[in-house]
């Protein structure tokens, strides 16, 4: 998968700094916004595990920190939860003018309450879905309750949450506490996914009832059993990201394709745009494409980056047979293939220089192997049956079909 850093800015002028993972063998069919937890950052585990698992099933997210947070421009203590709000809607801003408007909205903790708010005033979002969220914005109160009085009377108090300090205005606890969760959610009219775990001790399940009786079909609900809020086991996170992939493929618009049929041993096809290819060999699925620099997407190998990995798997098969039949000990085979076009050595000295394909193979032999055996393996490699037909000369017969 590749990401690149990106960056936007946001209404007040703040660069907020931003990841993008994107497929790395397909053009996104949709994107989506991550909204990380209360004082959280886009590059905690859990929400970089559920992008990940999210740009597998072909969806691009973009995760970034908010206002005074993580790498992002600002004071956190001048926010509070409508910036949240509007920093998210400054992202969706950021990608409907850049790549694509995001379709999927997704939201940790206090983040999932902020994209419920940013989703009704997103037309283009088309499903929403909140992990752990509490159903109202003023829950996240009870982090620092017992300096609600502090801040009240000094308009202002520092507080520690998960180990950090941050400074907590009386203005952040007045907007958290005049913000209508139920008549949001009950008027956002677009499918909705609750997830929450039973065992979660900072945001009550109860929470998730509520949520889930405030919205309008089609919802859903997701028990993730045995989690903890943050969602610090690597597999409870990565399952979320899968669910929240499946689900939501039922209300994105993905491109309808027709799978590449034919009755021989491979086919390729190629569509109007670009270099990518798809191919079918046999019963496997598999894409070719051109290096950006040469203008395409480097959504596969090359062409001949696959002509190299069959001389390298023929090579592979070919020694672990032999070294099969002959009961010797080899543990593995790695076999390194570079090709290039060299000048032929009957041109070197002549006024028209010629040059051919050349592969250069370089094999790593590993076990209880003496010499001698280590020099007939070498011998054997350049019997393999690819090795053989690249070396000779073959005969392409081409007809229109």
């Amino acid at each position: 998968m590749g990401f690149e850093k990106v960056s936007f800015i946001n209404s007040q002028g703040k660069k907020l700094a931003a990841r993008l993972e994107r497929p790395d063998n397909q053009e996104p069919h949709s994107y989506a916004i991550f909204a990380h937890c209360f004082t959280c950052n886009k590059n905690f585990s859990a929400v970089r595990n559920i992008s990940r698992a999210l740009v597998s099933k072909g969806i691009a997210v973009l995760r970034f920190d908010f206002t005074g947070l993580g790498e992002s421009e600002g004071e956190f203590e001048e926010t509070n939860f409508s910036s949240n709000v509007s920093d998210l809607i400054e992202a969706a801003k950021y990608l409907e003018q850049h790549y694509k408007a995001p379709s999927l909205l997704i939201g940790h903790s206090l983040g999932g309450a902020a994209v419920i708010f940013a989703a009704s005033e997103l037309d283009s979002v088309a499903a929403v879905s909140t992990i752990g969220a509490p159903s109202s914005p003023a829950h996240v109160q009870h982090l620092f309750k017992s300096n609600v009085d502090e801040i009240n009377a000094t308009g202002k108090a520092k507080v520690n949450i998960g180990g950090r300090d941050f400074t907590i205005k009386k203005d952040f606890i007045d907007d958290i506490e005049s913000k209508p969760m139920k008549e949001v959610l009950k008027n956002l009219r677009k499918p909705y996914l609750v997830l929450h775990s039973p065992q979660d001790t900072i945001v009550g399940i109860e929470n998730a009832k509520e949520l889930y009786q405030y919205a309008h079909h089609p919802k859903s609900f997701i028990s993730i059993d045995k989690a903890d809020h943050l969602l610090m086991d690597s597999v409870d996170s990565t399952y979320v990201g899968n669910v929240i992939a499946g689900w939501a493929e039922r209300y994105l618009d993905i491109p309808k394709s027709t799978p590449l049929k034919t009755s021989h041993q491979v086919a390729v096809s190629i569509g109007n745009e670009g270099f990518t290819s798809e191919i079918v060999a046999g019963n496997h699925l598999l894409i070719a494409d051109e290096p950006k620099d040469f203008g395409g997407n480097d959504f596969g190998p090359s062409p001949y980056d696959y002509v190299s990995s069959g001389l390298g798997a023929c090579t592979v098969m070919t020694l672990r047979m032999y070294a099969s039949r002959k009961k010797w000990d080899l543990q593995k085979v790695i076999v390194h293939v570079d090709h290039g076009k060299e000048h032929a050595p009957d041109s070197q000295n002549t006024s028209t220089i010629k040059k051919i394909d050349t592969f250069k193979r370089s094999i790593e032999l590993f076990g209880d192997l003496d010499d001698s055996q280590k020099n007939r393996l070498m011998e054997i490699a350049d019997k393999c049956p690819v090795h053989k037909t690249l070396s000779a000369t073959s005969v392409i017969i081409t007809k229109l079909k």
